[in-house]
């Protein structure tokens, strides 16, 4: 066995996380070093932007029913158990983990020790030990990179193992098939075995940090971009797919602390990453210039097609998935906060795309409001966004993403109440969506208006004039903003029939009830009563 490259102090793998008889070991190599043994290993190619293509195999994205979380005396009674949070027993991990470390024998792997979460006050080291270097090289543009004398002295409190070529058995291990990525809150540990996609690294460490800072830190997680203004203000931006959150966060006027996953501490808005994880689907110089820059040698592109006969990247093209995804260090965007760090936010966003038409382009939200709609994370999806919808159809991501949350989702929205109690911090529920009717029969919020209604709540031109409250949902509209026509600011006021507006606005207050049935049992009466008011 020979050991390459740097290592911390507390870096045998057999004492710390029992891998023994391993082949070479490869530690903390260079993203050079990774991308010439990608080639090498035939797992990937150079495109004609400079990054380097691969592809995860079978699986293109996350598996939720593959997640899994040991339950133990620390996660039993923490934990909010169900068909996000998966029950995994101490015996079936430490078994199927001896099973993947006798996988592991004679193979070369490669490590990698980085940090999570920028604000040292909340660091969190890792090390990251993959059966690829494509893997470990995911793992060096997403995580914080620690400088030389860092990873001299680098002891490693959590370690993920992913080995995509290992199979689990279900009869044997108990999984439900033979991919999986399991969470041990208690050894400190995240293994994946049987999927190749980068993703599966990324969100299981948030999801440690999701669990982490709300539990043990009073640090609330948030799953969300952020910015910050010429002055200094911090503004958040939380968002499910297709709301707009990457491209309205997107201002050439404020630089970017981060594009997914932050941590609100007392006095600071941090980035848990390093780097960006970005969609490419359609991605072209004039709707994404960040992104489409930032690809570039250092960058990884995963399960892109090209143009035919050449090493041109063909974003359009979707013969592998839609789900195609570039991965880059953060400074490949030249329009950055360094360290990836701002204060407390003065504005939070609520991005929605509302195919029904009937919530505001734009309204101000209550403390309680706001850890209402935080807990629904409304959107809608749309005709032709998935097979088999051909009417608007509601979609609720508790926090704005569900999928990544240990704690009960009132956990979350209650650290949020608490961060606003006693602040000026304006929270914002913006809706890019339809306009004048539903999907079908109204049109899409034009992009321009919304940037202005954003800007304007910004830059205080909102904190003095007047509003009105809607009915049913009782959410506060601005009768004027800057740059943006009055007659469309009461959702209301653009219908034809206003009797179908009524009766529309009524069905989706129905879908935010019922979805908060699930929560109402361990949900406070303050949430509660920001409910909208159905009528009878």
């Amino acid at each position: 066995m020979d050991i390459f490259g740097k290592k911390g102090k507390n870096a045998n793998l057999s004492e710390t996380i029992g891998l023994t008889n391993l082949g070479n070991q490869f530690w903390n190599l260079s993203p050079s070093d990774l991308i010439e043994d990608t080639i090498i290993n035939g797992q990937g190619v150079l495109t004609d932007t400079g990054a380097i293509a691969i592809e995860t195999g079978e699986f293109t994205g996350r598996s939720p029913k593959d997640r899994f979380i040991v339950c133990d005396d620390k996660t039993e009674d923490a934990v909010w158990w169900g068909d996000i949070n998966i029950k995994f027993t101490p015996e079936k991990f430490d078994a199927l983990y001896n099973r993947m470390k006798a996988y592991l024998m004679d193979k070369d792997v490669y490590v990698r020790d980085a940090f999570a979460c920028a604000d040292e006050n909340h660091r969190l080291s890792l090390r990251v030990t993959t059966e690829f270097p494509w893997s470990n090289h995911f793992a060096h543009n997403m995580f914080i990179r620690p400088t030389d004398e860092e990873i001299e002295n680098f002891d490693a409190e959590w370690n993920v193992v992913c080995a995509p070529g290992f199979m689990a058995d279900p009869e044997i291990d108990g999984t439900r098939q033979h991919n999986f990525a399991i969470l041990n809150f208690t050894r400190k540990m995240a293994i994946i075995g049987g999927t190749g996609y980068t993703g599966e690294i990324k969100k299981g460490i948030f999801s440690v940090l999701n669990f982490i800072l709300p539990h043990e830190k009073n640090v609330l997680s948030m799953h969300c971009s952020a910015n910050i203004g010429k002055d200094g203000d911090t503004a958040v931006f939380f968002g499910l797919s297709g709301t707009g959150k990457t491209t309205l966060s997107s201002d050439e006027n404020r630089r970017l602390i981060g594009d997914d996953e932050h941590g609100w501490a007392d006095d600071t808005v941090f980035n848990f990453e390093g780097g960006c994880y970005a969609k490419t689907i359609d991605l072209s110089k004039e709707k994404e210039p960040q992104i489409y820059d930032a690809i570039k040698y250092g960058a990884i592109l995963e399960n892109i097609g090209f143009v035919d006969g050449t090493s041109t990247p063909d974003y359009e093209n979707t013969e592998i998935t839609q789900n195609t995804r570039v991965s880059y260090p953060i400074h490949h965007i030249d329009n950055i906060v360094t360290p990836s760090v701002g204060g407390a936010p003065k504005n939070i966003f609520f991005l929605t795309a509302d195919a029904f038409g009937v919530l505001p382009p734009i309204s101000k939200l209550t403390r309680g409001q706001a850890m209402y709609h935080f807990m629904s994370g409304y959107t809608a999806k749309v005709a032709g966004t998935e097979m088999g919808i051909t009417e608007p159809q509601t979609t609720f991501s508790a926090g704005f993403g569900a999928a990544f949350l240990p704690l009960h989702p009132s956990k979350y929205a209650e650290l949020l109440g608490e961060k606003l109690k006693g602040t000026d911090i304006n929270v914002w529920l913006i809706n890019t969506g339809w306009s004048g009717g539903s999907y079908g029969v109204g049109s899409r919020m034009k992009l321009p208006y919304t940037r202005a209604m954003i800007t304007a709540a910004m830059d205080g031109k909102l904190d003095n004039v007047e509003y009105k409250t809607q009915p049913i949902f009782e959410l506060a509209i601005p009768t004027e903003v800057p740059g943006v026509p009055s007659e469309i600011l009461n959702p209301k006021d653009t219908w034809v029939d206003k009797a179908e507006f009524d009766k529309t606005a009524n069905h989706l207050a129905e879908q935010f009830v019922k979805n908060f049935e699930i929560f109402a049992d361990e949900t406070s009466d303050a949430i509660l009563s920001a409910a909208p008011k159905v009528m009878a």
